[in-house]
């Protein structure tokens, strides 16, 4: 069996262990430290904020964002329903309650439409949300402009989940700096990583000031140990911090070879009538943290997941795409906005039809030929022309 070729694995630049040896000759093995601080200003620097607040992980920088947007319990927010559990279960950690949103075929990230339409009876239920979860999925901005629009028309802030979207830009503008606070994650399969960790970053310094606050156990300032309020244990460490400055440097080069792998799948596959890449909105620029398609079950006559299980067998990992939260047993009850009223949801079509190539900054062309010629291969031994199976 040849080696395995994974979806998206760690990519050290060799200076990884520069940041960390400075932590441990200065014995700086903490929650903080001037890995922190420098990682921080390199950050925010790079995504063109104010500042930046780096957590022990994506998600927890989400839950300091709802949390500083004052979510408590009985309050609503709406979230993208395509996207990982990760960015919704944060709401329910403060005992709010979530409504999902669909996504829209130009992005596959949240419809604005259907935002509108939430937004519309939401106002007439006199109950808006406290705030909007928008998710960049796949390293593709939101239609972040529109969005904007409908959301500042009704007073409610945005949360940019740009964990997946690191390095790409909206009009000149980088991912998850639009709203009015973004997420960041450096988990070990993002395009750059800490091991495991996030960020906040935003252009309201009170808003950091408090993050920070809330990630070291919401202490106050004393000489004892005092506490007025709830915290949470949420403060990258210094070490692993080291790593995201050496991450970070190469940030750039790491979003090229990514687009260059995109363009190899695109160049290799479209031929093949029934596949769809995931678009790229004009004006933006994807980091395409991942090569996405769909295909047309009727051209090649196979599932996604019977594609996934061929793929397995060559030792190549692939993946679905995201399982709609709405869709998941956990959120069976919760509330939905279509696109489109009178169609399926896009985000339904998308799950259905949908699936992740490996696309690590890695990978050699050596493994993606090899991806590539695997895929082929199961696609020409089926015959097209069958109905669409029903998942």
């Amino acid at each position: 069996m040849m080696e395995k070729i994974l979806l998206s694995s760690p990519h050290m630049s060799g200076n990884e262990l520069k940041y960390i040896n400075e932590a441990f000759s200065t014995n700086w093995i903490a929650p903080l430290g001037p890995n922190v601080d420098q990682f921080e200003k390199s950050l925010a620097a790079y995504a063109g904020v104010k500042g930046a607040s780096v957590t022990s992980s994506g998600t927890a920088a989400i839950h300091l964002a709802l949390d500083i947007l004052n979510v408590t319990k009985g309050d609503l927010v709406f979230c993208s329903t395509f996207t990982f559990v990760a960015s919704a279960e944060p709401i329910d950690y403060l005992g709010a309650d979530v409504t999902f949103i669909d996504s829209e075929p130009d992005t596959w990230n949240m419809s604005p439409k259907a935002l509108e339409r939430a937004l519309v009876d939401a106002k007439k239920e006199n109950r808006l949300p406290k705030a909007i979860i928008v998710v960049n999925l796949y390293g593709q901005s939101a239609k972040m402009d529109e969005l904007l629009a409908v959301s500042n028309e009704y007073g409610v802030p945005i949360v940019e989940d740009a964990a997946e979207s690191l390095g790409s830009e909206f009009k000149g503008r980088k991912s998850g700096t639009l709203g009015k606070i973004g997420i960041y994650s450096f988990n070990g399969n993002k395009i750059i990583t800490t091991s495991g960790g996030g960020a906040l970053v935003c252009d309201d310094e009170a808003i950091l000031e408090r993050s920070r606050f809330l990630a070291t156990q919401a202490r106050d300032h004393a000489k004892h140990y005092q506490h007025s309020v709830i915290g949470y244990n949420y403060r990258m460490s210094n070490i692993l911090a080291g790593i995201g400055r050496a991450q970070l440097e190469v940030l750039d080069d790491r979003v090229s070879k990514r687009r260059e792998i995109f363009e190899r799948y695109v160049n290799e596959l479209s031929a093949l009538e029934g596949l769809t890449f995931m678009p790229e909105l004009e004006g933006t620029l994807s980091n395409r943290w991942l090569t996405t398609l769909t295909m047309d079950f009727k051209k090649f006559n196979m599932t996604p997941l019977e594609l996934i299980n061929k793929m397995e067998e060559a030792n190549i990992e692939t993946r679905h795409l995201w399982k709609p939260l709405h869709l998941q047993p956990v959120y069976k009850n919760v509330r939905f906005y279509k696109h489109n009223e009178a169609t399926e949801a896009v985000c339904d079509q998308l799950f259905a039809t949908g699936i992740c190539l490996p696309s690590g900054s890695n990978m050699t062309w050596q493994e993606q030929e090899r991806v590539i010629d695997t895929l082929k291969k199961a696609f020409s031994e089926k015959k097209a022309n069958v109905s669409v199976p029903v998942l």
